[in-house]
């Protein structure tokens, strides 16, 4: 069974659910450095990752992450300005190596396609490019 939509990330972008958050997650991620709306954007942030997390830990003990990847990331590296370069990332499962923070060029980073074809050799998957993948990421095993 697969779980549940979270309650605080809706289909019309709202985040009625969580105490204390009155804007829509688009505009708090147009937060134009307002502190007010980057508190916000942080709780809401970090309740996404506290789901995200809840829904990991049901794989616990069933060896699942072992034959699967799990991903979360967004479009945007920096939603403010529509930036889609440098996105965040996260990922469990598929065999990487774990428990570590990868920063990356800001200027010169791997095009997104490399991470989905590391993603792929690494599940066994004999590929040796992935639309306009450039090569592997480095860092990942």
């Amino acid at each position: 069974m697969f779980p549940r939509i979270p309650e605080h990330l809706t289909p019309n972008n709202a985040v009625r659910s969580l105490e204390g958050i009155d804007e829509s997650y688009h505009s708090l991620s147009h937060h134009g450095r307002s502190d007010e709306k980057l508190d916000q954007l942080a709780f809401v942030e970090q309740a996404t990752i506290d789901r995200w997390a809840n829904f990991l830990r049901k794989f616990k003990g069933a060896d699942l992450l072992d034959d699967t990847i799990v991903m979360l990331t967004s479009n945007l590296g920096n939603a403010s300005s529509h930036d889609n370069r440098n996105m965040p990332v996260l990922f469990a499962g598929g065999g990487f190596k774990h428990g570590q923070h990868l920063a990356f060029s800001q200027t010169n980073n791997y095009p997104l396609p490399n991470l989905y074809l590391s993603m792929l050799q690494n599940l066994g998957m004999e590929s040796e490019s992935f639309a306009t993948s450039t090569s592997t990421m480095k860092g990942l095993v």
